[in-house]
């Protein structure tokens, strides 16, 4: 038993460096999540910002009706479609596959962190923006010194779910062929004809970045925390 263990060990892992295909999937899936989420925040923020710009002073109509229809289509489609349509259609002729998933994860997330940042600015009391403007402070100004700050720390652990949400679902880029680290540990399994370790290596490492993440984000909630004690004191 222990030698069968050992030689699937060996099959899946060392062999052919098939170590290599791991590290190559497992940096890919690290830089599509980040720079995907990168830019969903990017836009969300700037959503968030034209839809509570609205509801506040009942201007700018055709961006915010323009934003709640892009909202619809996103939040309405499955990601694996999106990134399907993106690759197959909008960037036909565009060979960089990464590119791609970079641009169409990052525009998905951009649809729930905008509802995330919509509802932490909400929270807000509106006095704070008064305060801003009665200081001679502009609308942008006081949207971005004084109320996206404390948006930004009521929204954290929603924020923290929607990144891990995020990188799990980029599991799915290997539809058009990016190397991430699901795709790896399914090419090592085909290659290998050894299903176990590969796809629980997957499966496991996965969970283990999500722990390592739950735990980053209590540790910095808890900093916050202290932080807004030490203030108040």
């Amino acid at each position: 038993m222990w030698d069968e263990f050992v030689r699937q060990f060996n099959s899946t892992f060392i062999n052919d460096d098939m170590y290599k295909l791991f590290l190559e999937g497992f940096k890919n899936t690290l830089i599509l999540t980040a720079a995907a989420t990168l830019l969903g925040c990017a836009i969300g923020i700037i959503i968030a910002v034209i839809k509570v710009y609205h509801h506040q002073t009942g201007n700018g109509k055709l961006p915010t009706v323009l934003c709640n229809i892009y909202l619809t289509v996103i939040r309405g489609t499955p990601i694996t479609v999106q990134l399907l349509i993106m690759y197959f259609i909008i960037f036909a002729k565009f060979d960089n596959a990464m590119t791609v998933a970079i641009l169409t994860f990052g525009i998905n997330s951009g649809a729930y962190v905008a509802e995330i940042f919509r509802a932490g600015i909400m929270a807000i009391n509106i006095g704070q923006t008064e305060a801003g403007r009665s200081l001679g402070l502009s609308e942008m100004q006081t949207m971005r010194l004084i109320i996206l700050p404390q948006a930004i720390k009521n929204i954290l652990p929603a924020m923290g779910n929607e990144f891990i949400a995020l990188l799990k679902e980029t599991s799915v880029v290997g539809y058009i062929t990016v190397l991430d680290f699901t795709r790896a540990g399914n090419l090592v399994r085909a290659e290998t004809l050894q299903p176990y370790f590969s796809l629980f290596f997957v499966a496991l490492v996965y969970l283990l970045l999500v722990l390592l993440i739950t735990k980053l984000l209590q540790l910095l909630e808890r900093r916050l925390r202290k932080s807004d004690r030490n203030q108040s004191a």
